[in-house]
């Protein structure tokens, strides 16, 4: 536990957001990252999210606080979090991918650090802003978003070793993947149920008549 939260690891996260390139292809041939920091990022973003959505000024937010649950945006962000992973592993290995499992969560997490600082200066930013200036959030949200997004992109096509053609193709079939990932769970969860329920049925009539 210690050598995966140690400062040199934590501080490889911020050498990686802003050297993506070196970063992301020391953790896949060096294990330079961690997988448990990644996951810790993951749930921080949730976080600053949910904080953001409730205590961010209503000059930019229009969300109503009471309605935001944050232990339902965690939930979220993590099955999110874990679809992308799996449906990501599974294409990657039909398509000679180099990455592991863990160095597809590494970078996933690793990449939402921009997002979450973003959260974090706009949402102090939101408290002073002006009516007519609610421009500067959004171009701190923006700005966040697609740092976040563009390391995603190269850490996927570094750990893989893919073309930008090929990571594009790959992040595609990722999305499709996740959706009959989901689906077969759902019919999975379904089918599970009523055999209980048959079995059941079965159980309660044979009591009856006993």
């Amino acid at each position: 536990m210690r050598g995966n939260l140690s400062m040199s690891k934590v501080k490889y996260l911020f050498y990686t957001v802003t050297h993506p390139m070196d970063g992301f292809y020391e953790i896949r041939h060096r294990g330079r990252g961690s997988v448990l920091i990644a996951v810790i990022s993951v749930i921080l973003f949730s976080f600053v999210f949910s904080i953001n959505k409730i205590t961010a000024s209503f000059i930019v937010n229009n969300t109503n606080p009471r309605t935001v649950d944050s232990l339902d945006n965690l939930s979220g962000v993590l099955l999110l979090y874990l679809l992308f992973c799996v449906g990501n592993w599974s294409i990657t290995c039909l398509l000679n991918g180099e990455g592991r499992l863990k160095d597809i969560a590494t970078v996933l997490g690793y990449s939402l650090a921009p997002i979450t600082i973003s959260y974090v200066i706009a949402t102090i930013v939101s408290q002073v802003v002006a009516q007519n200036e609610e421009g500067f959030y959004s171009i701190i949200i923006t700005v966040g978003t697609i740092w976040t997004v563009l390391l995603a992109l190269s850490g996927i096509m570094i750990v893989h070793n893919y073309s930008l053609a090929k990571t594009l193709l790959t992040l595609i079939l990722t999305v499709i993947s996740m959706l009959i990932i989901v689906f077969v769970v759902m019919m999975l969860t379904d089918l599970v149920s009523q055999v209980y329920g048959f079995i059941y049925s079965i159980y309660t009539e044979l009591l009856f008549r006993g």
